[in-house]
């Protein structure tokens, strides 16, 4: 649906056609559609390259529901019964962090190695290709990249960009960085970039992969 003028689809059919032409700023989906499950609608968006938003507002909340959604490419996720002044706060914030990429952010690209970000296209780059990164992975890796050096709690990133304090079991962030070092610590390029800190956070810092290696024996 679009910000302004919110629509509504009763099918997954109906929900892609409107994520392919529509192009909206955001998406609430449930999971339990008809004739195709939201799990498999999220992998179809993402494999698609549609970098919408994806907010899931479902019944199901097992931690493996909510972690699967998660992995597969959504943004958010909140269990049902929701109110409606928290699922309006949580549609403003995923909207906030879901500029398309044809609006201009502030800030210069910062290059490392073979890694662009570029804010002007809200993109990363691995070797000059995309990394096809969503807007939600893209910011994570824009606030963990102009830290570089620094470690960056998990609770800090959760604020900063799903506007929200971590809570019991919540995996949002670490589903989120997964899904970053999927796109651009490839296999096959020269540095692997985003760290963990156990029991603390995340570290933006290149490594030679050959460096890595020798830590880790």
């Amino acid at each position: 649906m679009r910000a302004s003028t919110p629509r509504s689809s009763r099918t997954a059919a109906s929900a892609l056609r409107r994520l392919r032409y529509d192009h909206p700023d955001v998406c609430v989906l449930d999971l339990m559609l008809p004739e195709l499950d939201g799990w498999k609608l999220i992998e179809t968006i993402r494999d698609e390259g549609i970098g919408t938003p994806i907010l899931v507002v479902s019944a199901r909340g097992s931690e493996h529901d909510r972690v699967h959604a998660l992995e597969l490419g959504a943004d958010d996720y909140l269990v049902k019964p929701v109110s409606m002044k928290e699922l309006v706060a949580r549609v403003k914030a995923t909207l906030r962090r879901g500029l398309s990429s044809t609006e201009r952010r502030d800030g210069d690209p910062i290059e490392v190695d073979e890694l662009r970000v570029d804010p002007a296209h809200v993109q990363a780059y691995v070797n000059g290709q995309s990394a096809d990164l969503t807007p939600t992975e893209f910011r994570v890796l824009y606030a963990l990249a102009l830290q570089r050096g620094r470690v960056v709690s998990r609770d800090e990133l959760l604020q900063r960009i799903w506007g929200r304090r971590q809570g019991h079991r919540d995996r949002t962030v670490d589903v989120c960085i997964k899904r970053l070092r999927d796109k651009i610590d490839r296999g096959d390029t020269e540095h692997s970039f985003i760290h963990t800190r156990f029991g603390v956070g995340y570290i933006f810092e290149p490594v030679a992969r050959e460096t890595a290696a020798e830590a880790a024996s």
